[in-house]
């Protein structure tokens, strides 16, 4: 059975950046995803379009196909008592409402005095994103699956 729109597919895969360091990694073959629902990034989905059970696939996908490049736009400085009782230290992360009410992660960036400086960015953006993929099982999904765009009981991954 080929990846297609509503296939459940089950892969094992590994993440690097471009100096060979692993971002993220599955655990033993089970990140499971509903092809076509945009559960994974673009540019995975479309290189594993079409493939089966048994293949391997390495592909390297640019910023625009993955998080997105790095905006500078979403850095900004925010007042510390902003963050309570949370004492912020760079490389936290904390969510955070938009003004029409999303939810968004942020990064510190930086805590200096009153002042804390975060990033809306996703971590992974602007960065080339390099996959070795091995597909595992592909499968019908089932009307539930299908229903509400995602496996139930996936890994909550959202590479």
């Amino acid at each position: 059975m080929q990846i297609a729109e509503q296939k459940v597919v089950t892969i094992d895969y590994t993440l690097t950046d471009d100096q060979g360091t692993v971002i993220d990694q599955s655990e033993g073959g089970k990140f499971a995803y509903l092809h076509g629902a945009r559960n994974i990034i673009p540019g995975l989905e479309k290189a594993l379009e079409g493939k089966g059970a048994g293949d391997a696939v390495k592909v390297e996908v640019s910023p625009e196909q993955g998080y997105g490049p790095r905006d500078d736009n979403l850095q900004q400085q925010v007042p510390r008592d902003m963050f309570g009782e949370h004492e912020p230290q760079p490389g936290m992360q904390f969510n955070a409402q938009t003004p029409d009410g999303q939810t968004i992660t942020v990064t510190v960036v930086k805590a200096e005095g009153d002042q804390v400086t975060i990033d809306a960015n996703h971590p992974l953006a602007g960065v080339n994103l390099n996959f070795d993929v091995q597909v595992v099982e592909v499968r019908d999904a089932t009307e539930e699956e299908q229903a509400h765009g995602h496996v139930h009981g996936a890994g909550g991954h959202d590479h």
